[in-house]
């Protein structure tokens, strides 16, 4: 393979995007973590200089990721994932612990997340199970299967405890109702949710009451010829009424205080003034503080390095999983909205190049790809903003952090590297 035909090959576009979105975090990055005493942009000892140095290791990832063939990726995907899961499993012995979370090796120069490991990894074997002639995603033993490739490594990750990272990995169900999985299950998932959130906010006794208005709505509405069939109805309600019963005993006795400080912050559950303001100064104060940010940027913002909140530290995390806010300050609305356009972009690219793969191993990873990069962005902005609860994952390919990068570069350029081999062999 000549170096020319992989360049003509490579999709430039959405290297476009991916540069443009790194580039605009690190600029962010460093005001973020800017001193007089300390203005060197090469300073490798810096927090800027650190994800400078690892946005060169991406770029030498991403050169040894474009040289090897296509086919490695399918063909060693189960072994990655097998590594994968035994770096999860390993952190409960060699694991260090940082801001009370142990999902860190410490390997001197620098400390590795193997959960950033685990979302490449479990994109690859999923798509490479999925795309098994033997798997029909339409039986049940297949449909567990794929499901489980996703569940281990949350399961591993959820005691670590990082429960933010573990939800990730369920965005890749996507990929599994987008190859054929009956719509039921997402209906079951959704309503799962919808009556746990309307359960903690209104009661059992209202979540019975509206069950009930719709139910009898429905048989109002319902043709005279349709038989609604009695027992499996009954069924379905008693099982709803029975989850919504168990709601309050998981709220009180399964989550911790931090998770419950959370919900009922984001659900405005606290009817307490003085409760509700105590939470918003401990649990809530970064959200407070990041929504103050943005708020105070306008529409031009107030310029680089102008931040006064960012230079502040109001905002803790800011170059972590809070970036969001020092783009809104110092940036404004425009600042916000180009970011937010480059990501839509890059989503809808990715999704056009994912269609258009007729290799099915490579489309399922396309969609992978997507579902674990939009989970990050849907939930990084919406925490930074307020309208989510507080969830400690990165903003992809802008917020600080080594491991972050990279596999979020790993993760992207394997499939570039799978598109252009489609157009190699010319499907």
């Amino acid at each position: 393979m000549s170096g020319k035909s992989l360049f003509k090959r490579i999709d430039w576009l959405t290297i476009f995007f991916y540069i443009a979105l790194v580039a605009i975090g690190w600029v962010n990055i460093y005001s973020s973590t800017f001193t007089d005493a300390d203005p060197s942009i090469f300073n490798f000892s810096s927090l800027h200089g650190k994800q400078l140095f690892f946005f060169g290791v991406s770029i030498l990832s991403i050169i040894i990721i474009m040289a090897l063939e296509a086919n490695f990726y399918e063909r060693f995907s189960s072994l990655m994932y097998v590594i994968a899961m035994v770096l999860l499993l390993g952190l409960f012995v060699f694991g260090k612990t940082i801001a009370g979370a142990t999902s860190w090796y410490n390997l001197g120069f620098f400390n590795l997340q193997p959960s950033e490991f685990a979302k490449v990894a479990t994109a690859l074997a999923l798509a490479k199970y999925l795309s098994d002639i033997q798997t029909d995603i339409k039986r049940r033993k297949d449909q567990l299967f794929a499901v489980g490739i996703i569940l281990l490594p949350a399961i591993l990750i959820i005691p670590q405890p990082d429960p933010g990272s573990a939800l990730v990995f369920f965005a890749l169900m996507f990929v599994i109702f987008r190859e054929g999985l009956p719509l039921f299950y997402l209906v079951i998932g959704l309503l799962t949710i919808v009556i746990f959130i309307a359960t903690l906010m209104f009661g059992t006794i209202w979540v019975g009451i509206i069950l009930g208005l719709l139910i009898v709505i429905f048989l109002i509405l319902k043709k005279k010829t349709f038989k609604v069939p009695v027992f499996p109805l009954i069924s379905v309600v008693t099982v709803i009424i029975l989850f919504s019963l168990s709601v309050g005993f998981v709220f009180n006795n399964v989550f911790e205080q931090r998770h419950r400080d959370r919900f009922s912050l984001w659900l405005r559950l606290e009817k307490d003034p003085q409760k509700l303001e105590q939470i918003r100064k401990t649990i809530g104060y970064n959200t407070y503080q990041s929504e103050k940010a943005i708020e105070s940027g306008g529409f031009f913002g107030k310029g680089f390095l102008e931040g006064t909140r960012t230079k502040g530290d109001f905002v803790p995390e800011q170059h972590t999983d809070y970036i969001f806010s020092t783009v809104g300050e110092e940036w404004g609305f425009v600042g916000t909205a180009t970011v937010i356009l480059l990501f839509t972009f890059l989503f809808l690219r990715l999704v056009y190049l994912a269609e258009r793969q007729k290799n099915p191993f490579s489309r399922m990873y396309g969609y992978g790809v997507i579902s674990i990069l939009f989970i990050h962005y849907f939930i990084n902005i919406g925490m930074v903003i307020g309208v989510l609860p507080t969830i400690g994952i990165p903003l992809p390919f802008f917020s600080y952090g080594g491991s972050g990068l990279l596999f979020f570069s790993i993760l992207l350029f394997i499939f570039l590297k799978l598109d252009s081999n489609r157009l190699k062999e010319g499907i």
